[in-house]
């Protein structure tokens, strides 16, 4: 056995454990990662680049099968799957060589193999033993599944999904949360029957019911079909098909099952429990300052408990560096942080929903505005419909900012310096949106609650 002696050990390479280590190596500290795949995690090899170059293709699909509505002549002759795959490819080997890059020139030592979490505190790797001053457990997350619903052949997951070589003529989605509906709508451009099967009563349930409700209007002008409201009971597939039972009774037949119910914690048979670290429903306990109760051993990203966001992890992993250098970084609640949908029309919020407010509020001091893009001359110009909405407490801040529309995504960072800096629609009113912007129908719902609309009633 060899011991090897860090000031920081990472153990897991994705959002939050690189983004640790290049904080805390910026701090001046030595640092080990600790991954047994790729530095770069699920986020950069298996989730959110490659779907969004996915998303991106299905964009340009779109465009051009609708390129006659803008007096442009072009024929769409289909779906070329080899030269889609590498252009996915492409980009995350790009993506990929540029942080390795990084992490070397930031003298950064990356180990490969399986790590587990050891007192000490400690990780261990086959005979060698890594000791950390500190040590950062960002395990990151698997894909779930149900159970008795057994992956593999034509029920996938993610993963598997981005690997098919082929358009699938039809596909059931199981559940209409982020993943769901952002492969729903891929697909969809791409030529195939989609229907989306979610237990809940609405897409994107986490969401405002207002977004909701316009992504289902949305989803349908689409083709693409939904279930809303009843549970999965079982699934069964053929050398050809899957075919899903619902407890309603109703039977649905596909080519693919996609399973999209959620992200569960990578935590299990790494030695944490052991270690003295708490675990509970598989996630790693911390408190506010993501310690985990054992001296030295923080947590970051998809297993602490909360929004499974590359961004979130991005920010734990610098915070945890931050903390450990004694630099005392300011806790971002999960609230304050901002979440995108990149389906098309997209889902963008930061903040409270209506409903979150009034519960947290009361009903009475809660005002909340629409603002239709059908007002807005650039959501004219690229075709999309969709809606903005804010919410106000009293005569008080913004408390909650939520788009929907082809690339609001790109729109939602004003809602959260709004949102995280308290602002009242006022004190925002006099900014001057540039015309003609998508970010203009931000300015229209801010004034219209600051009682002075321009464009709306």
């Amino acid at each position: 056995m060899t011991d090897h002696s860090f000031d920081l050990v990472v153990l897991g390479g994705g959002s939050g454990g690189y983004a640790a280590a290049l904080r805390a190596a910026e701090l001046g500290k030595s640092v080990a990662i600790i991954e047994k795949d790729k530095v770069g995690g699920t986020c950069l090899h298996r989730g959110c680049i490659p779907t969004k170059a996915l998303l991106h293709a299905a964009e340009v699909a779109e465009a051009t099968k609708d390129a006659a509505s803008v007096g442009i002549r072009a024929t769409f002759d289909g779906i070329d799957v080899a030269g889609v795959r590498a252009y996915r490819e492409g980009i995350v080997a790009k993506k990929y060589k540029g942080l390795e890059g990084l992490v070397k020139a930031r003298g950064i030592t990356v180990v490969a193999g399986e790590g587990r979490l050891e007192a000490g505190p400690a990780v261990r790797v086959g005979d060698d033993l890594y000791r950390g001053a500190d040590v950062v457990l960002a395990t990151g997350s698997y894909s779930r599944s149900l159970p008795g619903l057994e992956i593999g052949g034509r029920i996938l997951t993610s993963e598997q999904a981005l690997e098919l070589d082929e358009v699938p003529r039809s596909v059931l989605i199981l559940g209409g949360g982020v993943i769901g509906v952002e492969f729903a709508s891929v697909w969809r451009s791409f030529g195939a029957d989609v229907t989306i099967i979610e237990a809940l009563d609405h897409l994107v349930p986490n969401e405002d019911i207002a977004l909701s409700k316009g992504l289902e209007r949305a989803f349908r002008r689409r083709g693409i079909g939904y279930s809303l409201g009843v549970r999965f009971q079982s699934a069964a597939q053929t050398a050809d098909a899957v075919s899903v039972t619902l407890e309603n009774g109703t039977t649905l037949e596909a080519d693919y099952l996609l399973v999209a119910v959620g992200r569960g914690p990578a935590t299990a048979g790494m030695g944490f429990e052991e270690a003295g670290v708490a675990i509970e429903r598989g996630f790693v306990v911390t408190d506010d300052r993501l310690r985990t109760g054992v001296e030295h051993v923080w947590a970051a990203g998809d297993i602490v408990a909360g929004l499974q966001l590359a961004h979130r992890g991005f920010q734990q992993g610098i915070f945890v560096a931050e903390e450990i250098a004694g630099l005392h970084p300011v806790v971002v609640a999960d609230a304050q942080i901002p979440r995108v949908t990149y389906s098309s029309p997209e889902v963008a919020s930061v903040g409270l929903t209506e409903a979150q407010a009034v519960a947290t509020h009361g009903a009475e001091a809660v005002t909340a505005y629409e603002y239709n893009l059908a007002g807005n001359g650039k959501s004219e110009i690229i075709g999309t419909a969709g809606t903005v909405k804010v919410v106000r407490v009293a005569d008080g801040p913004v408390v909650g900012v939520h788009l929907l529309g082809d690339r609001v995504g790109e729109l939602i960072t004003e809602g959260q310096l709004a949102v995280v800096w308290e602002a009242h629609p006022e004190d925002i009113a006099p900014f001057i949106h540039a015309h003609p912007t998508q970010s203009e129908a931000l300015g229209e719902a801010f004034l219209a609650l600051a009682g002075k609309p321009l464009h709306a009633l």
